[in-house]
């Protein structure tokens, strides 16, 4: 029953993306596909299915990009729009499955080489801001303008630090992960150097009592332990640094307003 919701739910969303590009065929408007976009809130687009979804692009679209849009951020006064795709080296290395920390340190990819932020300029053309003036002559304070003036931020730092915080726990938890993995190879070289001095041990009796040695070789039974994927770990780290980036921005703002509002008062006193 789920996969036969799922298969719907494709068809829809690729009945959709037909149609959308028919009527813009219509109007004669540029209609190649270059990428898709999404919503996001608080940037938290960071994510391994985001990844699997540029990969499956770029078999036919090379240079393809996500416009990702934050609407919590544009309530806040501010357009939220970025555009963003995978760096060529990563993505040779997620085809490949070469993504371990040793893959990924050998290639010189770091956690800030996974996604690449384009720039983008957002304009409308002559007849559409012609069509906006004509339609919305008086031009008043909207919404976005009152916003921008809005003191109070708290729940916006809040929300931010919570989603901060949880991004911590899992960053943590990517590093015991990485413990837990160098905690085994040091076990199991241990136990394999207790087997190698154990067999060396019965080697020299062997050859005492006239007998043929035994090979000293790696047994079979110590299989190299899988290093885990760091990729998770990136992704965590990515979406720590942009939280920190939203905080940082938030209270600089923050800040140049409460001086702006201590200006005004001691001019009007």
């Amino acid at each position: 029953m789920q996969s036969v919701e799922e298969d719907l739910e494709s068809a829809s969303g690729q009945n959709y993306q037909q149609e959308f590009l028919r009527c813009l065929r219509e109007v004669n408007v540029d209609n190649n596909t270059v990428g898709w976009y999404q919503s996001s809130t608080l940037g938290a687009y960071q994510t391994q299915e985001m990844i699997e979804t540029f990969i499956s692009y770029h078999d036919s679209i090379k240079k393809c990009v996500c416009i990702v849009y934050d609407p919590q951020k544009s309530q806040r006064g501010q357009v939220s729009l970025c555009a963003v795709r995978l760096k060529e080296s990563f993505i040779d290395l997620f085809k490949e499955q070469k993504l371990t920390g040793k893959d990924l340190r050998e290639a010189g990819v770091s956690w800030k080489d996974v996604f690449v932020e384009i720039p983008i300029k957002i304009h409308n053309s002559s007849l559409a801001q012609a069509l906006i003036a004509d339609l919305n002559p008086a031009a008043g304070a909207t919404t976005g303008d009152l916003e921008r003036l809005n003191l109070g931020n708290a729940a916006y730092l809040t929300k931010n630090m919570d989603n901060l915080i949880e991004c911590m726990d899992d960053l943590l938890a990517e590093q015991q992960k990485v413990s837990m993995y160098h905690r085994n190879v040091a076990r199991q070289q241990q136990q394999m150097a207790a087997w190698l001095q154990k067999r060396k041990q019965e080697n020299i009796a062997r050859r005492a009592a006239g007998e043929e040695a035994l090979p000293e070789e790696d047994p079979a039974l110590f299989k190299p332990i899988p290093e885990p994927a760091a990729l998770d770990q990136y992704l965590v780290t990515n979406q720590i640094a942009s939280y920190c980036d939203m905080l940082g921005a938030a209270a600089e703002k923050g800040m140049a307003k409460l001086y702006m509002v201590q200006g005004l008062q001691k001019a009007v006193h």
